[in-house]
């Protein structure tokens, strides 16, 4: 099916993000902080998710003018352009989970595991559960992500540098509109923290070491708001399969191929993100070391 001129639904979502981001910050001393920090945490993911939408391909056609539609940098953290780059190596079905060749895989070599002192593997398997994911993952992450960035600069690896100077003209604007409006400065980098917190509830389980590269993304059959938030990439095995697929399809396509994503998987699935969170607040579903890779 040829694709549309312009993928509505996406478009409007992404104009009703930065709509309900302004507002929340303009309005922030009349709605009161422990509301305005919340509501702007939850209009930064759905960023987020609408990112990664624009570097599959939606709402328009042309590229660069998806991509002008995600400039400013509202979640302050990482770059549009790394994170663009980086998914796609991810998108290499094949190199899922690989410590070295999937750069958003959680698991160490066995290797390195073994050679770290005791309080850092302590702090992984904290970051291994759910709420250690959500209170440790987006600092550890953004420092992993970030040291990781300064080291192919030193090596010289071409576009990186270029991609957080962009980032940073990115964030110019973003700061100066929460100079001018009435949410203080200091509350925004809390918001931003949280947008990621979020976040990482979508990432903690997408993934798990498998001998199959079809075996190893989650399909979670939730219709709430998480899944909302996320655009759908709850049905993350259907996305991997199909990631030209907008958002607003994933659903429907899951539905009536259902059986036969769940094979493709193993059946690597969860009922909701209720479950997820019943199972794995506390408790870790995955060891730090890549179980599969030689000892």
């Amino acid at each position: 099916m040829r694709k549309p001129e312009i993928e509505w639904p996406t478009l409007a979502l992404l104009l009703a993000c930065y709509g309900i981001w302004g507002a929340a910050t303009w309005y922030a001393a009349a709605l009161g902080l422990w509301l305005a920090v919340p509501v702007v945490a939850v209009t930064l993911a759905l960023h987020s998710s609408l990112q990664h939408e624009v570097l599959h391909g939606h709402p328009f056609r042309s590229q660069r003018l998806n991509e002008a539609l995600v400039f400013p940098a509202p979640g302050l953290a990482i770059p549009y352009q790394r994170f663009r780059d980086t998914h796609l190596i991810h998108h290499r079905n094949e190199l899922l989970t690989d410590p070295y060749d999937d750069p958003e895989s959680n698991y160490l070599d066995p290797a390195v595991w073994r050679g770290m002192p005791v309080w850092k593997q302590r702090l992984l398997r904290t970051n291994n559960t759910l709420l250690g994911r959500m209170i440790l993952g987006p600092a550890l992450g953004t420092a992993a992500f970030v040291a990781s960035d300064i080291r192919a600069v030193r090596a010289g690896v071409p576009g990186i540098a270029r991609a957080w100077g962009l980032h940073a003209l990115g964030v110019v604007p973003v700061l100066v509109w929460v100079w001018a409006v009435s949410m203080p400065v200091w509350a925004y980098p809390i918001s931003a923290y949280l947008g990621l917190s979020i976040l990482k509830i979508r990432t903690f389980l997408e993934h798990r070491a498998d001998e199959r590269a079809a075996g190893r993304s989650v399909i979670i059959e939730d219709r709430g708001p998480l899944a909302f938030l996320f655009l759908n990439n709850n049905f993350h095995a259907v996305h991997h399969a199909h990631p030209s697929v907008a958002w607003y399809k994933l659903p429907a396509l899951y539905t009536a191929r259902r059986e036969t994503f769940l094979k493709r998987n193993g059946g690597y699935r969860f009922r909701s993100y209720g479950a997820v969170f019943r199972d794995y607040l506390l408790r870790a579903k995955d060891p730090v070391a890549h179980p599969l890779i030689d000892k």
